[in-house]
């Protein structure tokens, strides 16, 4: 307020002592910024991880999250895991044979893009030819929406909810300027937090845990932004454990996954080294990976037999694919921000060539979505229910009516 007043009468001072206020407006700017950086002080935390003992880290519950680009092998040895739990699972039904087809599901991130996913998977329902998978990964928006998806069509409600009836004050509230500047976010990501709790609950980590039993598998990837790499965590070993710390964990993950680095605030997860608290610094998982399978080294790291199977992958990508054009103002904000906006685009087709080149080598279908060019519905804001109404509606139709999926990356072979 005091900043205001001298900002409203600066201009009748300079009129009656010429250059010397301008003096005394710069003395006064210089001592009343250390008190406003000072009121906003930036959020304390603990020390970081050791980078020489980052593996170590233990987040309070064993077994439950890999580090797939540095060790590849706990991931093989719980996908082996995986499979011999559902051959007990079958057996104890009276199944034998060669298994099943696994049908495994990745959903992208993408904020409020994320309606198109959820209408795909409603729509999928409908039309009657949603398979149960085996897998289930989710980045960012889709980390939000992987739990709805691996419970199946019973949860569709709440996926439709979650993606129809929020709007942006459901999911941040935007601090001042400064507060944004000297903390760690421009807006608070309380509400989303709030929300997650809500569908989260004993119930679901119940049911997801029941599946786990059967051998699947739902994952979501973060950002160890202290590390600089991505995580993944097993939501189902998480959901399985009956720690008592287990559903905050649980919730605290999936907000982590869409916390946005910069809009939204990271995510501290406490963990102990050699008897030792630190903390992690966890953002969106979009920051490495917008959209995940499993670690193409983990090939090399199997050592068991692997089991013949039919395999399908379903990914869904909740953003469009070509090119946004736009106008870009000659303002520093205004570019750098465009410019990082081109490296998401084209890191998210990264990924899906990336995880294209991996289901050739190892024999899995590949089927991708996306969100259409013939969608033109005005995106003025973030979260803005009628456009998220709109995509979800989109993706429902699409499903319902036999959706064509693509079975290569964008401009390969000449895709669109």
């Amino acid at each position: 307020m005091a900043t205001r007043q001298l900002e409203m009468a600066a201009p009748a001072a300079r009129t009656k002592a010429g250059t010397r206020p301008r003096r005394i407006w710069a003395l006064l700017a210089a001592l009343l910024l250390p008190l406003a950086i000072s009121a906003c002080s930036t959020p304390k935390r603990l020390a970081a991880v050791p980078v020489s003992q980052t593996a170590l880290a233990d987040p309070g519950i064993s077994h439950i999250r890999f580090f797939a680009i540095r060790d590849p092998k706990p991931f093989a040895e719980e996908a082996v895991a995986s499979i011999q739990k559902e051959q007990a699972w079958l057996a104890s039904q009276g199944k034998t044979g060669p298994l099943p087809p696994a049908y495994y599901l990745a959903i992208s991130g993408g904020g409020d893009n994320g309606a198109y996913g959820a209408g795909v998977l409603t729509g999928w329902t409908q039309a009657g030819t949603r398979p149960e998978f085996k897998i289930v990964t989710g980045v960012s928006t889709g980390a939000l929406s992987a739990p709805f998806a691996f419970l199946g069509p019973k949860y569709d409600a709440q996926l439709t909810a979650v993606y129809t009836q929020t709007s942006q004050k459901d999911i941040f509230k935007m601090r001042g300027m400064i507060a944004g500047i000297f903390g760690d976010a421009m807006a608070d990501s309380a509400p989303l937090g709030a929300m997650v709790a809500r569908y989260v609950d004993p119930a679901l980590l119940d049911a997801i845990a029941a599946e786990y039993a059967k051998g699947r598998l739902l994952l979501v990837g973060t950002t160890n932004l202290d590390a600089m790499e991505p995580v993944i965590w097993n939501m189902t070993a998480i959901a399985a454990s009956k720690d008592p710390g287990a559903l905050k964990l649980f919730r605290r993950i999936l907000l982590a996954s869409a916390s946005i680095p910069g809009v939204f605030p990271p995510v501290m997860l406490d963990v102990n080294v050699d008897g030792v608290q630190h903390q992690e610094m966890h953002v969106d998982g979009g920051t490495v990976a917008q959209v995940f399978l499993y670690p193409p080294s983990i090939r090399s790291a199997i050592t068991g037999p692997i089991v013949e199977r039919k395999r399908v992958l379903y990914i869904i990508r909740n953003a469009r694919l070509d090119p946004d054009w736009a106008s870009v103002e000659r303002k520093t904000l205004s570019i750098a921000a465009r410019a990082i906006s081109s490296l998401t685009q084209t890191q998210g087709v990264g990924d899906l060539y990336r995880i294209y080149t991996t289901t050739q080598r190892d024999g899995i279908d590949y089927n991708l979505t996306f969100i259409p060019r013939t969608f033109t519905v005005p995106h003025t804001t973030e979260f803005d229910t009628n456009y998220m109404r709109q995509l979800y509606g989109l993706g429902q139709e699409m499903a319902k009516n036999g959706l064509s999926w693509q079975k290569t990356p964008p401009g390969f072979d000449g895709a669109p």
